[in-house]
């Protein structure tokens, strides 16, 4: 009598039977469930909001102008010094973008 080698034994079929029944009896979360423990924080408390600091400071930033010996790379747009520069087709690229 020929075997098929490709069915599967009859105890492996029942014990993926019995393991897809297990798969769906468990209650798996729905979305809201998650969204509620995500929103509890560490204290256990939900609804309360996690404190950031509201800055009233002002960011103070000196710009520089490019230098006469400087460039601003057509690829990523850095301003590089002008040993660093390379022509190609017209155009100024750095020495990391060019290759």
């Amino acid at each position: 009598m020929a075997a098929d080698f490709d069915e599967l034994r009859s105890d492996v079929k029942e014990s993926q039977n019995e393991s897809l029944e297990a798969v769906k009896s468990v209650s798996a979360p729905d979305a809201r469930s998650v969204v509620r423990e995500l929103d509890v924080d560490d204290s256990g408390e939900a609804g309360e909001l996690r404190g950031g600091e509201i800055l009233t400071d002002e960011l103070t930033v000196q710009v520089v102008p490019q230098g006469e010996d400087e460039f601003v790379c057509q690829s990523c747009f850095l301003v590089r010094h002008r040993s660093q520069k390379v022509e190609v087709g017209g155009q100024a690229f750095c020495r990391d973008c060019e290759g």
